[in-house]
C-alpha cells in the first residue's frame, strides 16, 4: 500500500510546474547559446538549480530545463537585465546564464543551431 500511494504521489509531482514567474520576469527575453549580442551590456551571471530527481525518479528534462530557465528570468531583473543566455547545457538540475541589458536596441544574435537531442523554449506572452 505504501509502494502505491509513493507511486501516486512522483506521479503527481512529476507533472507540476514548481517554479513561477515573478513580476517582471516574463519580459526578459531568452536567447539561444552561442555568441553574446551584438549591442548589449553584460550585468552578470546567474546560476540557478532546481530538483531533477525526486527519491528514484528522474523528472522530466524538459520541465527542469523549463524551470531553470524561469528561475534565470526570475533573477534578470534585480541585475537590470533584460535578456538571459545560457552558458552551457543544464546538469544534475543546475545552470548558468549570462545577464544583458539590451534595452530597446534589442538583443541582435544569430540563432544557434539547438544540440542534438536539445530543447529550445520560447516565452509565451499574454499567457501565465
Amino acid at each position: 500500500m505504501r509502494i502505491v500511494l509513493l507511486a501516486t504521489v512522483l506521479s503527481f509531482a512529476a507533472g507540476c510546474t514548481w517554479v513561477h514567474m515573478a513580476p517582471g520576469a516574463n519580459a526578459v527575453r531568452v536567447l539561444s547559446a552561442g555568441a553574446p549580442p551584438a549591442g548589449c551590456d553584460k550585468r552578470g551571471e546567474v546560476a540557478v538549480s532546481v530538483k531533477d530527481r525526486v527519491a528514484f525518479y528522474e523528472r522530466n528534462e524538459l520541465r527542469v530545463r523549463e524551470e531553470l530557465e524561469t528561475l534565470a528570468r526570475n533573477e534578470a531583473p534585480g541585475l537590470q537585465a533584460d535578456t538571459i543566455q545560457p552558458i552551457a547545457p543544464p546538469l544534475d538540475g543546475e545552470q548558468r546564464f549570462s545577464a544583458w541589458r539590451c534595452g530597446a536596441r534589442g538583443a541582435q544574435s544569430a540563432p544557434a543551431t539547438p544540440e542534438a537531442g536539445s530543447a529550445q523554449t520560447y516565452p509565451l506572452h499574454g499567457t501565465r
